[in-house]
């Protein structure tokens, strides 16, 4: 939707992140502690940080992706140390360039801890919703989103 005219918003954000899963999370605590006035959209609250199928981080290529956010400061590797049930390193038996580590957590206490920590973070807000449109600017600029 695009709108020549000013419109009026229920809040102001600086950032809204849509979904809170691994990436939504840290991406909206990212924002937030960078002093952004942030909003995280999930359709449910009660599943945010939820793994819906295989309750693992890392492997080949997620460890990877694991240990760059962590160096950012991000959350998804301390959750893991904080709530795994096993950890593994795979590929073993081969050279330590295919070396990766997996650690299977506990569903329920990874999504629970981690709701927490957003729940509490400074100049985030956390909210159900679903957007259904972006608000264009005059120049095609996200100036907002449109809930339902």
């Amino acid at each position: 939707m695009t709108v020549d005219s000013p419109v009026e918003f229920q809040d102001e954000f600086d950032v809204v992140v849509v979904g809170a899963g691994h990436a939504g999370c840290d991406a909206a605590l990212a924002a937030a502690r960078l002093g952004c006035r942030t909003l995280l959209l999930t359709l449910n609250l009660d599943k945010i940080a939820w793994q819906p199928c295989n309750p693992a981080v890392g492997a080949p290529a997620k460890s990877q992706l694991v240990h760059e956010v962590d160096a950012l400061g991000g959350e998804i590797g301390k959750m893991a140390d904080r709530t795994y049930l096993q950890k593994r390193v795979l590929n073993a038996s081969r050279g330590p360039a295919v070396w990766a580590l997996r650690a299977q957590t506990d569903k329920r206490e990874y999504a629970a801890v981690m709701k927490q920590i957003v729940e509490n973070q400074e100049n985030l807000s956390v909210r159900e919703g679903m957007v259904t449109d972006l608000v264009l600017g005059n120049h095609e600029e996200v100036v907002g989103v449109q809930t339902y």
